[in-house]
């Protein structure tokens, strides 16, 4: 079965980096996880009126208020059907900071209906993000958001463009290091930047029977 990342780049999944091609080539039919640890040597928030949401965020696991440099840093990618039956890709992120430990919880999907891939935010799937992915240059692999819309029990509406943070994730091997790079910034087309890191991180893969179930979401969102 192909990965969503390759139901979403078509013939350009080939023009991946061969690590980059391999980390995100594998689907539920796998058995298998990809576990990327490291360190992010930088990381940085906005303005202190941005704290506040940054807090709230967190109490979801969405982005968090922290910014220590050269952090502790795990990333966890189970590829698995869904409760709804939809392949899914956790991109489940954890920071060791040197006071508090924080997550920042994703769940991706390819959605047919949007002909690409949405990703969840948070315990409860409560931002939906259209994402438009690309290869770079290096052969790494680029991620922009789009459109977001919030769904909360009977709750849905498009978030309007002004309130929302768009993010750039950019993941790519470096040869030279021999490890997994990656960078993402968070901005606001009028606040500037809200949050972010970037560093480096090594992969081992494991066979996956089950996934964890700390690995899922407390709920899911049909909605897309």
């Amino acid at each position: 079965m192909k990965s969503i990342y390759q139901q979403a780049l078509g013939s350009d999944f080939q023009k991946l980096h061969p690590k980059i091609r391999d980390r995100f080539g594998f689907s539920s039919t796998d058995a298998r996880a990809c576990i990327g640890t490291g360190t992010m040597h930088a990381m940085w928030h906005g303005k202190p009126w941005t704290w506040p949401f940054l807090n709230l965020g967190a109490s979801r696991r969405v982005m968090f208020p922290e910014s220590e440099n050269n952090t502790r840093f795990v990333i966890e990618n189970y590829a698995y059907r869904d409760a709804l039956g939809r392949e899914t890709v956790t991109w489940i992120r954890t920071f060791d900071f040197a006071k508090v430990r924080r997550r920042f919880d994703a769940y991706m999907i390819f959605s047919t209906r949007r002909n690409r891939i949405v990703d969840y935010l948070g315990t409860h799937e409560h931002l939906a993000v259209d994402l438009d992915i690309r290869v770079d240059a290096r052969g790494g692999l680029c991620i922009r958001s789009g459109e977001q819309r919030f769904y909360e029990h009977i709750l849905g509406f498009r978030v309007p463009a002004a309130l929302t943070g768009r993010a750039e994730v950019r993941e790519w091997f470096d040869d030279d290091l021999g490890k997994f790079c990656i960078r993402v910034d968070v901005t606001n087309n009028r606040f500037g930047r809200l949050f972010g890191y970037a560093g480096t991180f090594d992969v081992a893969w494991i066979d996956v029977e089950k996934i964890p179930q700390d690995m899922l979401p407390l709920r899911y969102e049909a909605r897309e």
